[in-house]
């Protein structure tokens, strides 16, 4: 399982208690407690309930200073261009594996270059296939088919 910029969580990364995340962010721990309620950034938690800030999350209250101060932005645009950049992301990744999916398959039908075996499925359509009889030399019967004796 990986977190959400796709380290492994079992990996030794730094956190912050609270005070520290307030003190380098430049905010009061009570904002950060109102940006968490409000779910602008997510800490994780410990058992007692200790909030413990990533680098991701300082990032992204810095961010939402950044949006909040310089640009006027409410509490509540800034939840919104959150969501939007969350959904990018993730449409982001969906079309990444999509692509890779795509290239494979590409692959699998143009029959590997590599020399590798590839399956073939079995087919149920049936082509049913007549053969037209060529006109003969000097004339003919103006052109009808044998098969059909219609002239089609």
């Amino acid at each position: 399982m990986s977190d959400r910029n796709g380290d492994d969580p079992g990996e030794s990364r730094e956190v912050f208690v609270i005070s520290v995340a307030a003190e380098i962010t430049g905010m009061h721990a009570q904002t950060l407690r109102t940006y968490d309620r409000l779910g602008l950034v997510s800490p994780e938690r410990t058992s007692g309930g200790g909030r413990r800030y990533s680098r991701d999350d300082i990032e992204q209250l810095q961010e939402i200073q950044r949006l909040s101060h310089d640009e006027g932005v409410n509490l509540a645009g800034i939840k919104a261009i959150i969501d939007l950049q969350n959904q990018v992301r993730d449409l982001r990744d969906e079309v990444d594996e999509l692509r890779l999916r795509l290239a494979s398959a590409e692959q699998s039908a143009r029959g590997g270059r590599r020399g590798e075996i590839v399956h073939v499925p079995r087919s149920t359509a049936v082509v049913l296939w007549e053969q037209r009889r060529r006109r003969g030399r000097g004339g003919g019967d103006g052109g009808e088919d044998a098969a059909s004796g219609d002239g089609r």
